[in-house]
């Protein structure tokens, strides 16, 4: 049943809404237009109608003969739905239909900048937090190396080191201090 409406409810107009638009024939084109429309009509129906009435007897094989009747040459349902109902409703109505869709689109504008906003936000934050808590580990991984390797690779002396900082990364490292065995060293020959 799924299929049949597919392929008649939808394949087979559009094959034929292709060939009006291509021949550029205004009756065609609008007799495809119409079943469009009411389609479109249907299919909003059938989304309420298959919660309730799934359970009526032969409810698939009527929506199926239904689809069949809208396009049939010979009872143009379509036409008649179309000329008889959503015409007259929809030019009545026009009106009140464009201000809430221009309202709608306003307000989905305003949702859409206040929400890229809110989003632009959480993404800053979370970037400013990334980068702390890398600059953080980058930090901790500088201070993880002894003054004495990063000394060794400038190039440098371990006297150009200011005391304070190499009393505070020495205490780190297994060896001791150059300055305080040489202290020792005195200490130890005055005793």
């Amino acid at each position: 049943l799924f299929f049949s409406r597919l392929i008649f409810g939808t394949l087979y107009p559009a094959y034929y809404s292709y060939k009006a638009v291509k021949s550029k024939d205004i009756k065609e084109y609008v007799k495809w237009m119409m079943y469009w429309i009411i389609f479109a009509l249907f299919t909003t129906a059938e989304t309420f109608t298959d919660i309730f009435l799934c359970w009526f007897p032969f409810y698939y094989e009527l929506k199926i003969a239904f689809v069949a009747w809208l396009l049939s040459p010979y009872t143009k349902g379509s036409s008649l739905l179309y000329r008889k109902f959503v015409h007259p409703t929809l030019s009545s109505k026009e009106k009140e239909i464009d201000d809430c869709l221009i309202q709608a689109k306003d307000r989905s504008y305003d949702a859409l900048v206040h929400f890229g906003k809110r989003g632009l936000n959480v993404a800053a934050t979370a970037a400013v937090m990334a980068a702390s808590k890398g600059q953080g580990a980058l930090s901790e991984r500088l201070r993880s190396f002894s003054m004495q390797d990063l000394s060794t690779i400038r190039g440098d002396s371990s006297s150009t080191v200011p005391p304070s900082v190499t009393v505070r990364t020495s205490s780190k490292q297994s060896h001791p201090k150059p300055s305080r065995s040489a202290s020792e060293g005195t200490g130890s020959s005055g005793k």
